[in-house]
């Protein structure tokens, strides 16, 4: 019986350690050994979507294991965000990050998860500008002009924005900050629309994404104002920023990056941000991702990690001083 019992203990802790091996396994060299899920905050088709098919093609074909993208919509993102955070930390769950339910959505309303403690960051991708622009029917062509006018004319315009708490709609609050205008907001279901509704004369402004309103400035249909980088965007280099038109250190950009759980193993990081990196010199993602509008970022872990926490504060900021509520 004695024997038998010691017996059953040493089955029992091999099994143990056998449950324990896939995991472990997981920062070794051999890492992946199977597919590999990117989860994705918004539906196929959108731009987190078309970054992530970028990231996980390069990937898959450095590290010769399948990269599955997995469009987990719902919630501005909250869903895919919260699975992830949940995740085993294995290496084999992964989040397209976005700028929305990463750094802006905690201070809108009540997530199961914190952006810094329960992520690993791995690198950013990318990062699209915005240009302020302008209904032809307002009477300013520079941004000097502009805030003249919206000064002498408080409460007369109406700005469009991609919905109540989206990247557009903070551009804007930043910039009634900064520029101490009052413009009154109206918010549409998306950037399509919201861009349809100054052409249409709906609004008199809106910041919106450089592939949307670049066409219709050259058309003549919009008045171009700044862009909202802190440097200008390579892939519209004519047109200034607004920190360099008078507000230093005004910027607003719609960024991606990859997250992994925290307690990742650290081989993994490393792994993924070497091939993200790799990935973002070569040509033909640079010219993908300018048609998306995006420029390549990259950099190290660090970097990435400071950048998230420089934008929740920066963002927590701005949604509590202009009292924006969720919907």
């Amino acid at each position: 019986m004695f024997e038998n019992r010691h017996l059953l203990t040493a089955a029992a802790m091999l099994c143990a350690l056998a449950s324990a091996l896939p995991a472990q396994a997981a920062g070794g060299d051999d890492y992946p050994t199977r597919p590999v899920r990117l989860l994705v905050p918004n539906p196929p088709g959108g731009g987190s979507d078309a970054v992530a098919r970028i990231v996980a093609q390069k990937l898959g074909e450095r590290m010769q294991q399948q990269f599955v993208v997995d469009n987990r919509a719902g919630g501005g993102g909250i869903i895919a965000n919260e699975t992830v955070a949940r995740a085993n930390p294995d290496g084999y769950t992964l989040l397209l990050a976005f700028i929305g339910p990463v750094a802006i959505s905690p201070a809108l309303t009540k997530v199961s998860y914190d952006s810094l403690k329960d992520f690993a960051p791995v690198a950013l991708v990318a990062a699209g500008q915005y240009m302020l622009v302008l209904h032809p029917s307002v009477p300013a062509k520079s941004l000097k002009d502009f805030v003249a006018y919206a000064k002498a004319n408080p409460g007369r315009i109406n700005y469009a924005s991609a919905g109540n708490g989206s990247p557009l709609h903070l551009a804007a609050e930043l910039f009634k900050a900064r520029a101490g205008v009052n413009m009154v907001h109206v918010p549409y279901k998306g950037g399509g629309p919201a861009t349809a509704a100054i052409l249409a004369g709906e609004v008199q402004a809106v910041f919106g994404s450089l592939t949307s309103v670049v066409p219709q400035i050259k058309a003549g249909k919009l008045t171009p104002i700044g862009v909202t980088g802190a440097n200008r965007s390579t892939l519209a280099p004519e047109y200034p920023t607004i920190a360099e038109l008078g507000y230093p250190g005004f910027e607003m950009t719609s960024w991606y990056g990859v997250l992994l759980p925290a307690k990742s193993p650290q081989m993994v990081t490393a792994k993924l941000n070497a091939g993200i990196n790799e990935a973002l010199a070569s040509k033909d993602v640079i010219d993908n991702l300018k048609r998306q509008g995006l420029d390549g970022t990259g950099g190290t872990p660090e970097v990435f990690a400071a950048h998230i926490r420089s934008e929740l504060a920066k963002w927590a900021k701005v949604v509590k001083d202009a009292g924006i509520k969720a919907d």
